[in-house]
């Protein structure tokens, strides 16, 4: 091992079989960096993202972090859980955290366009840069890039894929006896 390689931070991966499809997670010290859509081509890239701007190397093993993000996946895909108190390490630009950031804002069961949440940042001509941070979100379901819609009201591109966003928006506004 180099003397490099010893002093790189260690990014936990586990893997979750969701409803959905498979989803890599990962956390590194005490938060969740990744839930991503296993062996799709944005996974791999915020792979490495994190990689390089982490100063990281992946190691499979679990990590209590880990372990609560399953457990919330687990509730929220049962109906039971309406927000993620998983703690996040949001790793990109500050223009891709800015909506990362409004993405969080969205409620369970509502959606928004791109060009709304341009505007919500304060950024209302940035639509295609704000299409360009959503697609880079590597914290999916967590971080609601799902709501996300086209300004048609139709399903526009979805890194777990359309039919994966339906799922997850037909989840979300499906009426549950939930008692909070």
């Amino acid at each position: 091992m180099t003397l490099n390689k010893c002093f790189m931070q260690k990014v936990n991966v586990q893997y979750y079989e969701s409803p959905c499809g498979e989803l890599v997670l990962a956390s590194v010290g005490n938060e969740l960096c990744l839930c991503d859509w296993n062996k799709m081509p944005c996974a791999e890239r915020n792979k490495r993202r994190l990689e390089r701007l982490l100063d990281a190397e992946f190691i499979t093993a679990p990590s209590p972090i880990i372990e609560k993000a399953m457990q919330e996946l687990d509730e929220y895909f049962e109906g039971n859980r309406r927000m993620f108190d998983v703690p996040l390490h949001l790793v990109g630009t500050d223009f891709q955290k800015d909506v990362w950031h409004e993405l969080l804002q969205i409620p369970l069961g509502a959606k928004a366009t791109y060009g709304e949440i341009a505007c919500r940042i304060g950024k209302p001509k940035a639509v295609r840069a704000v299409a360009n941070a959503i697609g880079a979100n590597g914290i999916s379901i967590l971080v609601p890039c799902h709501r996300v819609i086209g300004c048609d009201g139709t399903l526009t591109g979805y890194a777990g894929g359309l039919t994966a966003k339906k799922m997850l928006l037909d989840l979300e506004t499906t009426p549950k006896d939930l008692p909070f």
